[in-house]
């Protein structure tokens, strides 16, 4: 297995822009931070894992992982736009034996007013078995197969009924500071697909199965709408706690293929979860946010399949007012300005 030296990746170069006018907010519940830049230190991870379970228990729950790396970026936020650059350095990533994993993990979490927006886009090659030790050689700490694949792109679209008193933006993108406490409905909907592929069956060998329910292949699609709620506890002013939760009823497939192809369509109960927590005030902030989704496949030959998608980060920002000639540069590189024209 091939040692991980310097790992250089850019992970991350997001642009987030509102699309849409904003609203009159309530300022003693939050405050916006348009005029000044927001600048940011964080370390992040992503990851999207694929959770495989046997309903006849010939195989034991099978939970591939892949071996992405811990970032370390740097990122600003001006009026509505926002960049952030990371690089996943060697030694925030020692080899623990679990093998390489190429990656492209592109995740969009966007705050327009009254709106939540995530989208997801995944390309993983190479995965794990956890825990350590599972269907393991001796000489081997993690069973390691390169030449699994898989691709997913979806998205969540949620309106937000409580966009003047709440803000997601003070948890997420630091760019508003919520001063006092406040929840709020979620409503809208949600569309996933993509696909798991391997050489050879994703089941390990020495799992012994039905060679009839043997499979290498998984494609799925599936939508449907979504409900929750979400809610920042805000102490002194400056300390907050926050958190979401939105369920959605997914109706759609899953096409299997091992000797034969196999299609199964059902109704899926799915999941996105959202969680922060840290300190806020005009100039400094800290705090560490989790961003996790869980989409169930649709029951195929006995087979209950997942993929499980996750975001953690954390984050220490400041906040200054640019000179006049640094807001002419910005105003100028702001996509906004000619959006609102």
């Amino acid at each position: 297995m091939r040692k991980r030296g310097f790992i250089l990746a850019i992970i991350g170069m997001l642009f987030y822009t509102d699309l849409f006018a904003q609203i009159q907010h309530d300022t003693t519940y939050f405050e916006r931070f348009t005029e000044m830049v927001t600048s940011r230190i964080y370390f992040s991870r992503k990851y999207t894992g694929i959770d495989i379970k046997d309903r006849l228990k010939d195989a034991p729950l099978l939970r591939y992982r892949p071996n992405s790396t811990l970032n370390m970026g740097v990122g600003a936020s001006y009026d509505v736009f926002t960049l952030n650059l990371a690089l996943g350095f060697g030694f925030l990533n020692p080899e623990r034996g679990k093998g390489d994993t190429k990656y492209l993990d592109a995740q969009l979490h966007a705050y327009p007013d009254k709106w939540a927006i995530d989208g997801f886009i995944q390309l993983y090659n190479g995965y794990h078995l956890v825990p350590e030790g599972e269907f393991t050689a001796e000489n081997q700490h993690y069973y390691y197969r390169p030449d699994i694949k898989v691709r997913e792109i979806g998205a969540s679209v949620k309106y937000v009924f409580n966009g003047e008193k709440f803000s997601y933006k003070a948890a997420f993108l630091q760019t508003e500071w919520q001063k006092k406490s406040a929840g709020t409905l979620l409503l809208g909907g949600e569309i996933y697909g993509g696909l798991v592929k391997g050489d050879s069956s994703l089941i390990p060998g020495s799992v012994m199965l039905d060679p009839s329910r043997d499979f290498d292949k998984l494609f799925f699609m599936e939508l449907g709408p979504n409900i929750g709620y979400a809610y920042t506890l805000v102490i002194a002013k400056h300390y907050f706690l926050m958190g979401s939760a939105t369920g959605n009823i997914g109706v759609g497939f899953t096409n299997q293929y091992g000797q034969e192809k196999s299609t199964n369509w059902s109704v899926n109960a799915n999941y996105l979860l959202k969680a922060s927590v840290g300190y806020n005030s005009k100039r400094w902030a800290i705090n560490a946010n989790y961003v996790y989704s869980k989409v169930r496949l649709a029951q195929n030959n006995d087979f209950n399949s997942s993929l499980l998608t996750g975001n953690y980060r954390l984050n220490l920002v400041y906040r200054f007012v640019p000179s006049p000639k640094g807001r002419k540069i910005l105003d100028a590189i702001n996509p906004y300005q000619y959006l609102d024209q």
